[in-house]
């Protein structure tokens, strides 16, 4: 079973006063036992294979009528939890402390806050799409193999004097074909080449391979000097147990490269996997990306802890983060990208109003 889900009373049980016991918080990190990666049937990718609240207290949703989204088109929210530190700080408080998570200081989480406040833009573009393909991840893989055309002419469209390169880096898990492949930056054409031959697979328990794909991030010949440099992660399960101390190496590394982690929280995702991913972001000067189930297609997506965000299609959001990072500054999506949006968000943050404490923990 894909989804796998962990008991949010977690957290209630937190902020109401801590955990009743070590084991209620435990289970916040701990790893589901079971399969859930039996491998789907091939995709038709590339590769072959409102404001406000309602009465109830539940968030109300309002977009632009019309923008409903094509069969076919993923869904995205995006936060920033460098934008909403207040918001992230007491995330951390209510679930930071529980095993089997990377560890950041407060201190840590405060530089990285106050060094991503300020940016400043650039001409050229590292970007590399780190992917979970085990056998869950058929949809976004075929997905991105059906999109990535689209998504980088947008990207030569909106800034023709950047010459983008991309690198990719694919993971699963022990004992599946492979723990980790990787292809350095290329252009377009070899990447998409790349990318298009890649099938899902393996990972029998929930947990993967998360800490090896980011290590090999790592690895590639980034650029120095000016240069926008990102790293789009797309998962849907955490990293195992005791691989902590190497996911945030990896995330220090990254961070101590400039080099920014966007996560893809996929259908499947849990607790765990959300506040590793935010964690990266949050410390790398990336921002947080969760797929919905506003496009109708997939598995189950986990609401988000999050205060407020607008739904737009994943691939105008995947453009708008190249933007931010081009550009400098916090690019929000037009009327027209807006499928959904849960509580009030301006210019990427939210006050302290929306929906209080609810989607913390």
């Amino acid at each position: 079973m894909k989804r796998i889900w962990m008991a949010s009373v977690v957290f209630s049980a937190m902020a109401l006063g801590g955990c009743s016991s070590a084991d209620e918080a435990s289970s916040f990190a701990g790893e589901a036992s079971g399969s859930r990666d039996a491998a789907p049937a091939p995709g038709t990718g590339m590769a072959g294979p409102s404001e406000g609240e309602s009465a109830g207290g539940a968030p109300s949703s309002s977009g632009t009528p019309g923008s409903q989204p094509q069969t076919g088109l993923l869904t995205a929210g995006v936060w920033d939890d460098n934008l909403n530190f207040d918001f992230f700080t007491k995330y951390v408080q209510l679930g930071g402390t529980s095993a089997g998570l990377p560890s950041f200081s407060a201190e840590e989480r405060a530089a990285a806050n106050q060094r991503w406040a300020q940016r400043t833009g650039s001409t050229e573009l590292d970007v590399t799409f780190l992917i979970d393909t085990t056998g869950s991840m058929g949809d976004e893989l075929s997905y991105l193999q059906n999109e990535i055309d689209g998504i980088a002419q947008t990207i030569k469209t909106k800034f023709p004097q950047t010459t983008p390169r991309y690198g990719l880096v694919l993971y699963k898990d022990q004992a599946d074909a492979y723990l980790t492949r990787w292809f350095d930056f290329k252009g377009l054409d070899e990447f998409r080449a790349n990318l298009a031959a890649q099938t899902v697979g393996g990972g029998g328990d929930y947990p993967e391979a998360v800490a090896a794909g980011l290590e090999q991030v790592m690895k590639l010949s980034w650029r120095t000097g000016a240069v926008s440099r990102m790293t789009f992660w797309v998962a849907d399960a955490p990293h195992h147990i005791g691989d902590e101390a190497s996911v945030k190496a990896s995330i220090d590394a990254a961070a101590a490269k400039d080099v920014h982690i966007y996560p893809v929280a996929a259908s499947g995702s849990d607790d765990r996997t959300e506040f590793t991913m935010r964690a990266a972001a949050q410390i790398t000067g990336g921002r947080y990306i969760f797929l919905t189930d506003d496009s109708g297609i997939g598995n189950a997506h986990a609401e988000p802890r999050i205060p407020c965000y607008h739904v737009t299609k994943f691939d105008g959001a995947l453009v708008r983060m190249v933007e931010s990072e081009l550009s400098g500054s916090h690019v929000a999506p037009t009327a027209e990208e807006i499928v959904r949006t849960v509580g009030a968000p301006k210019d990427g943050r939210c006050t302290t109003k929306d929906r209080g404490d609810v989607a913390i923990y």
